[in-house]
């Protein structure tokens, strides 16, 4: 009795386990669905890790929207890494958008880490990004800071290869800046926003990206800080302290130079002495040689005399 009793546990457990590798349902909900694919095959998938479910459903869904593929297809883009389910959603959303859009292109843009069903539901209901805050010059110096509303729609050939929405908002803000910076006068901007829209999408900016530029639309501008007198407060500031310091450098050549005549006074005035001190030894000698008597000396020294006498009425001063 316990053996028939183990006998029949090991041929329930091997008939699921059977019906693991040979998946006699999915093998007839595929006949019964239009599908035409073989019962080894299926067994193959399970032994090459795939599960045969995924791909079974993925075909079966896309054969019943009018899409042909065919399974060796959606096992070979899952053993790549791909998402079949999604490739298969998006095919069939393309298709019943009448967007352009294959089987290979789809599993390319699958195995570049893009969601592709996304792609195409951007490509049918475009969505709207919102640009940073940004800051520009006009060129009467009047900052303003503007923020815009840019629509895209995903361009599905450009996806593989094509740049992301951080370029298109990165060369949005740079139209707006150049915009901007063009205009004569802050008035010109705020009267016609729409300015600034037109002349960026003249640019071709959603040129070498994954997107499709609709529209930009300015959603608010305001009003920054006079750049323009800033900038000449600050160069005022510059001018003033470069004077300063040429005002410092003339000061001290001047205090040089007087100090430096000073020097000269005082050296002119130290050999006026000297030869001053030579007076009294010419005198001596003259008195030795007989060039000068002693009538001469003392008339010269009455002229001395009377001169210093004559300083002192008029208030020159003492010798």
């Amino acid at each position: 009795m316990q053996q028939l009793l183990i006998i029949m546990a090991l041929v329930v457990i091997g008939f699921f386990f059977f019906l693991y590798f040979v998946p006699f349902n999915l093998w007839i909900g595929a006949i019964f669905s239009g599908v035409r694919i073989g019962l080894l095959q299926l067994v193959l998938m399970r032994i090459r890790s795939v599960p045969p479910r995924i791909i079974v459903e993925s075909l079966i869904t896309a054969t019943k929207a009018g899409i042909q593929l065919t399974a060796n297809e959606l096992e070979t883009h899952f053993m790549a890494g791909g998402n079949v389910p999604n490739v298969i959603k998006a095919l069939i959303s393309a298709d019943k958008a009448n967007i352009a859009l294959t089987f290979k292109q789809a599993t390319a843009i699958d195995l570049a880490g893009r969601d592709v069903f996304e792609a195409v539901q951007i490509s049918v209901n475009p969505q709207v990004i919102n640009t940073p805050n940004v800051a520009a010059v006009a060129q009467d110096g009047i900052q303003l800071i503007a923020k815009a509303r840019v629509t895209l729609r995903a361009n599905i050939a450009q996806l593989v290869g094509g740049a992301g929405e951080e370029t298109i908002l990165a060369r949005v803000g740079e139209g707006i800046v150049t915009s901007i910076g063009s205009s004569k006068s802050h008035k010109e901007v705020l009267e016609n926003p729409d300015k600034i829209s037109k002349l960026v999408l003249q640019k071709g900016l959603d040129a070498g990206t994954a997107f499709e530029i609709l529209s930009i639309d300015i959603a608010d501008i305001d009003v920054g800080a006079n750049i323009g007198a800033k900038l000449q407060i600050d160069q005022a500031n510059a001018d003033l302290k470069v004077a300063e310091a040429k005002a410092e450098e003339r000061r001290a050549m001047a205090v040089a130079s007087e100090q430096e005549m000073k020097s000269k006074a005082q050296e002119a005035r130290a050999k006026v002495i000297e030869a001053e001190a030579e007076i009294p030894k010419s005198i001596a000698e003259a008195f030795r040689s007989g060039n000068l008597g002693i009538m001469d000396y003392y008339k010269m020294k009455n002229i001395q005399a009377d001169t210093g006498m004559r300083d002192s009425i008029a208030g020159g001063g003492k010798e």
